[in-house]
C-alpha cells in the first residue's frame, strides 16, 4: 500500500517500506539469520532501494567476520558494564 507524505510533497512512500533506522536496528538479527519472513523480505526490497544502507551491511559483515562471535561470557563483568552504558547513552541520544 503506498500513501502520499503530504510533509514531504508529492513523495510516495510504501507504509511497509523500511526506514534506515529500521534498517539499522535490523542488521544483527538478519546476519544471524534471526527475521521472520516478512521481515527479511522487507529488509531486502530496502537493500535495493536505498544506496547507503548496502554500504553498511557490509561494513557489519567486515566487522563480524574481523571480529568473530563475542560471546557474553568472554567479556568480564566490567567491560560489560562499560558497554551496556554506552549503549544505554547513545540509545537515548545522551
Amino acid at each position: 500500500m503506498t500513501v502520499s507524505n503530504d510533509m514531504a510533497g508529492s513523495e510516495n512512500v510504501a507504509l511497509d517500506d523500511l526506514t534506515c533506522q529500521e534498517f539499522v536496528e535490523l542488521v544483527t538479527d538478519y546476519l544471524e539469520g534471526a527475521l521472520d519472513q516478512p521481515t527479511r523480505l522487507r529488509f531486502e526490497d530496502h537493500l535495493i532501494d536505498c544506496p547507503d544502507c548496502p554500504v553498511y551491511l557490509r561494513q557489519m559483515e567486515e566487522i563480524v567476520g574481523a571480529v568473530g562471535i563475542i560471546r557474553e561470557e568472554d567479556v568480564s563483568p566490567e567491560v560489560r558494564d562499560v558497554l551496556m552504558s554506552r549503549f544505554r547513552t547513545w540509545r537515548t541520544g545522551g
